[in-house]
Order: structure tokens, then sequence, then C-alpha cells
């Protein structure tokens, strides 16, 4: 089998080895960016919100209480739910890192981060925001936003990885999802123990208070590492 693989990888074209490269050049940036500060707490949401809506004023607080209590707001270093949270930390002095994309559209970084990288490759961007957080919140968004969601559930339902707090921001908003995820139970796709993998919530003090639980974790050289430090310092508390 082995033989059979590397017979294969000599077949590589030039485009394809160029391309598995940039993949890792942008998959390393963003690691080692992730790795100068503490796991902070990581908020999705859409860059299509204007600042004065409902959700972006609810993200503001948010980031401004995480900052007065010492955490680092890690976002996609957007405008929308991004810039708000951003906003609010920044005001008094916070950190917080944009992991940025480039894209066709909404993908200038917002003028409150303290620490900004710009990735080329979603999945890249995706490690690297999942690696640098002790807590994920996930306030409502697009199409970008529910793929995040769906794909930090999955791995710490299939053990890929620990399984740290993650947050819904908006009980009238995810509704929808909590009953998509009944009837996901009733057909017997996933189990009822599943649904304990998130909270939905309208209370920002609770997200606070589990960030604190956790405390400042590291990131060591092994990210698993720091994602199993985050996650038992949760379960201890």
């Amino acid at each position: 089998m082995l033989q059979r693989e590397e017979e294969l990888l000599k077949k590589l074209s030039i485009a394809d080895l160029e391309r598995a490269n940039a993949y890792a050049k942008d998959l390393s940036r963003g690691l080692q960016i992730v790795r100068s500060f503490p796991q902070g707490v990581t908020i999705f949401g859409s860059a299509r919100l204007p600042q004065d809506s409902k959700y972006c004023k609810i993200a503001y607080n948010l980031g401004r209480m995480l900052a007065e209590n010492g955490h680092a707001v890690i976002t996609g270093g957007g405008p929308g739910i991004m810039e708000a949270a951003s906003r609010g930390s920044y005001e008094i002095g916070g950190r917080t890192i944009g992991l940025n994309i480039t894209l066709q559209h909404e993908q200038h970084p917002n003028p409150y981060l303290t620490d900004c990288l710009t990735f080329e490759y979603f999945f890249a961007r995706k490690v690297s925001l999942a690696m640098a957080a002790k807590v994920f919140v996930f306030f409502p968004g697009g199409f970008g936003t529910m793929d995040e969601i769906s794909e930090i559930l999955c791995l710490m339902q299939e053990k890929k990885m620990p399984t740290m707090p993650v947050f819904l921001v908006g009980k009238n908003y995810w509704k929808g999802f909590d009953k998509m995820i009944g009837k996901m139970i009733g057909l017997g796709l996933i189990s009822a123990k599943d649904v304990s993998i998130f909270t939905i919530t309208d209370t920002l003090s609770e997200i606070v208070e589990a960030a604190n639980r956790i405390g400042h974790p590291k990131i060591s050289e092994n990210f698993y590492d720091g994602f199993r430090e985050a996650s038992a310092l949760a379960k201890e508390n």
C-alpha cells in the first residue's frame, strides 16, 4: 500500500505540487501568529450586518466584556459582527486578532485589530481560528458561519478535537437550528447527547464566565495539547 502511494505521489503534476505548497504556506503562517498569544474567544458571524443592527450591538457588548476580563477577541477580521466585536474590545485596550481572507466581497480588514493576518484559503483560516480558541461564539451569519459551526460541532462530536464551550447567541434566531437538531435526533442521525456540545443563549455573562473558568492557557507547539488544556480547564470548573 505504501509503495502504491509513493507511485501515485510521483505522478503529481507541477501544478498540484505548487498548490499543495501554497496550502501549507498559508496554514503555517496562520499557526505561527496564533502561537504568539494565549487562546482567546473566537467569534463568528455575518460580515453583512450593519453596525447599528441588533446583533452587531450585542457583539460589541460581548467584545467589551471579554476585554474587561482580559480575554483576546478573535474574529475573521472583516466587517459586520466581526467588526463590532473587535471594536468593543479595541476601544478599551483589549487585544483583537483578525484572521482575514481574500474574497470578492467583504474582504477588507476592519480598523479595530491589534493583530491581523490575511489568508488565501478558507481551510487554513478555519484551522487557525479554531486553534486560537478556548471558547467559540456564533452569531447569526450566512453560509460561511453555518460551514464553521457545522465543522466545529462535527469535530467535537467525532472526538477529532476536545469538547470546548460553544455558544450560539440569539435564542430567537437559532430556534430554527435547534428545531432542525431535534429532527436529526428523532431520525437517529445524531444522538441526544450531541446537543450538549453547544448552548443557545441570550446571556453574554454566561460566555464571559465560561472563558473566565478556563483562564488563559498558552498554545503549545503541539496545538492539540492547547485544545486539551483548555478543554480540561473547562471541565475542572
